[in-house]
């Protein structure tokens, strides 16, 4: 089928001829020559003898040798010797037949760019040399660039290091920022004093200015630089070298360029930090309009934007299994179906329990023992009991799959569970860490069926002191497998009086008590809105959207959840002090802080942040009688002062303390079918009590310590993927609905507008005041309060006010909630009650396929 046989400096036959010497094709180094030469030489001379070979061995054989190489100097040589020499840009230019395959071809390097025109807009990146000798002296300093998702003319570098007094440098302006995109590692020069910033409370998004025209942009970056407070102002920077990009594929759309016939575009990322992104490409026409994946190559100084190249195709804009996959590449969440070498470790069919499983393992299958989840929950990790005992004592137990029985480790199905690390949970569907066979049968404890176990049993008195704790790997056989609902209405009937039903009274009685404790600790009862869609059962479209409502229930699981957790850690760390698997969470720095303090001392409520039980019993005490919603909105905004709960590695770090539960020591052993971090704390507690063996990986802190780096990594991108399925879902609610208004409670205020929280949907959005081709209103921002007056109002963080709230779908690429302030009534920016929708998408509306 192929005319061609291709050739390349790279290409593996050619490997071959040079590592194993052979008569025809091999050359000795001349004096002179260095071994990059030397290779050429020999690759140029292959290329002739597999040319002249294959024409010796059939005299009709149309095949022919093309030697690829984008060394011009190595291409001129190849012509002259008569060997048939191209660049890949013009082979792929040959094949007319596939003109497409020209899109795909990476753009020209950065130094070539520059030759073209156009005025230099960037600094000269530093050479690598330069940067390590300047981070070693202290004059530069290392660490990661973060773009911010607000502001495009903004972003952080959190500093790499032990350099507490400038961990966090703000870069302001496209200048400072340098061509750095977001995750690079920047090397950053800290300015002076006199030119630090505050960080911006305008909400600013990259409009597509003209690529040459940076004029606008220093127009707006003085629009936020505008005077504050000495204290407000932040360690400033600029950044001076890129010491490694830290570049993927990017997910986003086609902003087709309006010159006629042109092949120059813009693409613009789905995620807002990340630049956009100047590619040539011939199907301007057939990509607009759908989800495509584009490649960064460069980035000149002359551009306002880099240069990159086209990918794939992922399908038309607005279809869920096209958003679907944005979201999953976006978010590295890995999600394709697993390998048949994964597969070939899953246990054969039909699996029950053998005399060997029942090795170190005790028989539980006696004991009165359920579970309880969310409806439809299929992926069932854990399972309690609680029976009196003859010397009056309780016992209360916590049964947890045991999915290391099933995942041995250094094996395939090991490996990608491990690179997984954790399951996502996405409004429909679910991205499995292990394959189903496991997570929705054999590990999942379903009622009425054998399952293996490994359970932690504690011997408690009626006052939930324990006086005795046992792990054990066990055999369980589950008695019900119940819903938060159904278990309260177990616990609630006045009928019932059954073994599940008293064993559920009670572990609810002693969780009460568990939980009283832990708050009195210091642990933070914290909120935050979380939603719940019902979905058409043909279509699988959301129909209605509502808070999730949380019952005793879920707390009396939660709550020996916790225990558990707490009890493992404490064993792991006791058998393993330097190799212990754990979970830690950060106290906050009194920074973080700032915005809560302000926003209850607008309400004459004081909240101290010196410990967490300070804010435990400040935020217990900050209540309102007009106002109950307020404690509510309160613990909100306290969860987003909070840092990220990390694991890390007992051997490598000495600070274990989890702030949020006031726990000196904590880790994750309840998860084990959604969680690797929980394989790996089955396997320490396993060897700690018996039950299985060690081995090298389990006590390498090297090996560990790179595992609970990734298992981080992959924590937060699911938790970033599950919002934007939530944000997806809602969006395609309210296509549904069209518009509707709402009342809602003001979280933050901007310099341009108000953020707000509409309790009914548990949905966040932003009202702007500052609209495109509109006459700006008067605004007056007061961050110390802090406040917004627009014209005569003022709003402050928590007023309530109505919204209307409808699908903004005039972008194709970022569609979107749109909120508009509907009361207070402010001339010129409040709109009416009777708003149709007629006119929202303008003629856009009726490109856009939202769902099937």
């Amino acid at each position: 089928e192929f005319s061609h046989i291709l050739v390349s400096t790279d290409f593996l036959l050619f490997r071959f001829f040079l590592s194993f010497p052979f008569r025809e094709t091999y050359v000795e180094q001349e004096q002179g020559e260095n071994a990059n030469d030397r290779n050429d030489r020999a690759i140029r001379v292959a290329a002739k003898w597999y040319n002249e070979h294959l024409k010796k061995m059939s005299a009709d054989n149309h095949l022919q040798v093309i030697f690829i190489t984008n060394d011009r100097k190595n291409k001129e040589k190849a012509v002259e010797e008569g060997i048939p020499a191209f660049t890949c840009e013009e082979y792929v230019k040959s094949l007319t037949a596939n003109p497409e395959l020209i899109d795909r071809l990476a753009s020209l390097s950065e130094e070539v760019n520059e030759i073209e025109s156009g005025k230099i807009i960037f600094s000269e990146h530093l050479p690598l040399s330069k940067l390590q000798q300047g981070i070693k002296s202290g004059t530069y300093l290392q660490g990661t660039f973060r773009a911010s998702r607000e502001n495009y003319l903004e972003a952080t570098v959190w500093i790499h290091g032990d350099n507490e007094e400038n961990k966090e440098i703000i870069l302001q302006g496209l200048k400072h920022l340098n061509r750095a995109v977001h995750e690079d590692i920047v090397a950053v020069e800290l300015l002076p004093k006199s030119q630090w910033v505050a960080p911006s409370s305008v909400v600013l998004q990259d409009e597509g200015q003209n690529e040459e025209d940076v004029e606008k942009e220093e127009e707006r970056e003085r629009m936020f630089k505008t005077a504050v407070s000495e204290k407000m102002l932040k360690p400033t920077g600029r950044v001076v070298g890129i010491i490694k990009r830290n570049w993927r594929p990017y997910c986003g759309m086609l902003s087709k360029s309006d010159i006629k016939e042109s092949r120059r575009h813009l693409f613009t990322p789905a995620d807002k930090r990340i630049p956009r992104i100047r590619i040539e490409t011939r199907q301007a026409s057939t990509l607009e309009g759908r989800r495509i994946i584009v490649a960064i190559d460069g980035w000149p100084r002359n551009s306002r934007y880099p240069n990159g190249h086209f990918v794939r195709n992922l399908g038309d804009v607005g279809e869920k299994e096209t958003e679907t996959e944005v979201l999953l590449l976006e978010h590295d969440v890995p999600h394709k179906p697993f390998s048949q070498a994964v597969l070939s470790f899953l246990p054969k069919m039909p699996w029950s329990i053998t005399e060997k499983d029942m090795k170190n393992r005790e028989d539980l299958r006696h004991l009165c023992i359920c579970s309880v989840d969310p409806p439809g929950c299929t992926d069932i990790d854990d399972a309690l009991h609680c029976r009196e005992l003859k010397n009056g004592n309780l016992e209360v137990g916590v049964h947890i799959a045991d999915v290391s029985h099933f995942i041995r480790p250094g094996n395939a199905l090991d490996q990608e569970s491990a690179r997984r690390g954790t399951t996502v949970y996405l409004c429909e569907k679910r991205i499995d860490m292990v394959p189903e066979l496991l997570s929705s049968n054999l590990c999942s404890l379903k009622c009425d069926v054998d399952r293996l176990a490994f359970s932690c049993i504690w011997e408690m008195n009626h006052n939930a002191e324990i006086l005795k704790t046992k792990f054990t790997k066990s055999v369980i056989n589950s008695k019900a497998s119940l819903t938060y609902a159904e278990a309260q209405l177990r616990i609630d009937s006045a009928n019932m009086n059954d073994d599940i039903t008293t064993s559920l009274r009670g572990l609810n009685k002693l969780a009460k008590i568990l939980k009283k404790r832990r708050i009195e600790k210091g642990a933070l009862t914290l909120s935050s809105p979380e939603v719940r869609f019902h979905m058409d059962s043909e279509t699988h479209d959301p129909i209605d959207l509502q808070a999730k409502e949380l019952r005793e229930t879920n707390s009396m699981v939660e709550e020996f959840m916790l225990l558990a957790n707490i009890s493992v850690a404490k064993k792991i760390h006791e058998e393993f002090s330097e190799h212990a698997l754990l979970r830690k969470h950060p106290a906050p720095p009194p920074s973080n802080y700032e915005i809560l303090v302000k926003a209850a001392r607008s309400r004459n409520l004081e909240i101290k942040t010196d410990t967490a039980k300070s804010l435990a019993e400040s935020l217990d005490r900050a209540e309102s009688p007009t106002f109950p919603y307020l404690n509510t909105l309160l613990r909100i905004l306290a969860t987003r002062c909070m840092m990220q709960a990390v694991y890390f590695c007992s051997g490598m770090d000495n600070d274990f303390h989890h702030y949020g539960l006031a726990s000196p020591i904590y880790t994750h052993f309840t998860s084990p079918i959604r969680r690797y971090a929980d394989v790996i704390v089955h396997r320490l507690l396993a060897v700690a009590v018996g039950a299985d063996c060690t081995y090298p990986e389990l006590t390498d802190k090297h090996k560990l310590a790179d595992i609970c780096k990734n298992l981080n990594f992959r924590h937060k991108m699911a938790q970033y993927a599950q919002r934007a399925s939530v944000a997806f879902h809602t969006q395609l609610f309210f296509k549904s609905r069209g518009i509707v208004s709402e009342e809602a409670y003001i979280l933050f205020v901007r310099k341009n507008a108000i953020v707000v929280l509409i309790p009914k949907y548990g949905l966040e959005g932003t009202v702007f005041f500052e609209e495109k081709d509109k006459p700006n209103p008067r605004l007056i921002y007061d961050d110390e309060i802090p406040s917004l007056k627009i014209e005569d109002t003022v709003f402050h963080v928590f007023d309530k006010v109505k919204v209307k709230i409808m699908l903004d779908s005039s972008n194709l690429q970022h569609q979107k909630i749109r909120m508009s302030l509907v009361e207070p009534q402010i001339p010129g920016i409040s709109i009416p009650t009777d708003t149709s929708n007629t006119d929202l998408n303008g003629p856009e509306k009726k490109k856009i396929k939202l769902g099937k």
